[in-house]
């Protein structure tokens, strides 16, 4: 296992169905997988690991495609994503875990806990959407996202953008900080990791596969209910919207906004994000 920059955080490499993860881990205890999204690596957990550490054993993988991982040409969809992360648990022996998702990490966690609720002891889903159910209307009112689209068209946006990395990653991320930025070494983590025509075009796969996502989803709802207490975190530009596309199909559910945060929680309002997570992560916790 290699030591990282942030204290307590090793990184090693699993290999899930013929694909290497790249995986921080630290702590002991039940586990937490931590699935990040776009324009992310697992440094976006950097603030909450620690605290998250004294209690818990914390896994965070770089998702396919992004940061450290393999990038393979296609499997981006939310259904294999959920299969990565089932992968990496049974290769960690660390089920069953609490799992947590934010942007396009939200599907995966959503459908693991779906198809294997015995594996997802607790599920917490952040600031996304889930495929086309109803309950985001207000959020879609004046149509999806821009770069949805533009992510979605392959081989449009990898060429376009190429040399132009950091000024594309920057804009998300003061965008997601509501303008406050993030810290030198993250954003340079980030940036390092998008950049270069093949890093872009493996960390759009998700977007290629929006459709597909979108079909697994309304499959899983018509076949079951989320039978595992979850919790719903919203901020902007989400807000309540995931909790309403949720609600209808979930026994146990728990919405709640995070205020003055923009869309990347975990480095804008850490310490508000644990003051969700902790207790409700806990065995005893609410929900």
């Amino acid at each position: 296992m290699t030591a990282t920059a942030v204290p307590g955080v090793r990184l090693r490499r699993v290999t899930v169905d013929g694909v290497g993860l790249n995986v921080a881990t630290a702590g002991q205890g039940p586990a937490v997988l931590l699935l990040h999204g776009f324009p992310h690596t697992w440094r976006l957990w950097s603030d909450v690991i620690g605290p998250l550490a004294r209690r818990y054993r914390v896994i965070a993988p770089d998702l396919r495609g992004f940061g450290d991982s393999d990038r393979p040409a296609d499997g981006y969809d939310a259904g294999t994503l959920a299969a990565d992360a089932e992968g990496l648990l049974t290769a960690l022996d660390a089920g069953p875990a609490a799992v947590v998702g934010i942007d396009a990490g939200t599907p995966p966690a959503f459908l693991l806990a779906m198809r294997r609720p015995g594996l997802v002891r607790r599920l917490v889903l952040m600031e996304s959407l889930l495929g086309d159910l109803p309950g985001a209307e207000e959020f879609l009112a004046g149509g999806p996202p821009w770069w949805f689209g533009f992510h979605a068209e392959p081989g449009l946006a990898q060429t376009v953008l190429t040399g132009h990395e950091e000024e594309y990653i920057g804009w998300f991320l003061e965008r997601g900080t509501l303008g406050r930025g993030v810290r030198p070494d993250i954003r340079a983590a980030f940036v390092r990791a998008h950049t270069g025509s093949e890093a872009l075009r493996a960390a759009f796969g998700p977007y290629r596969a929006l459709s597909a996502t979108a079909r697994q989803i309304r499959e899983a709802v018509r076949g079951g209910r989320l039978t595992v207490p979850a919790l719903t975190l919203g901020a902007h530009p989400v807000g309540r919207s995931l909790e309403h596309q949720l609600r209808p199909h979930a026994d146990r559910l728990t919405g709640r906004l995070i205020p003055d945060c923009g869309h990347l929680i975990p480095l804008d309002r850490p310490d508000a994000l644990l003051d969700q997570l902790e207790p409700f992560l806990a065995p005893e916790g609410r929900g």
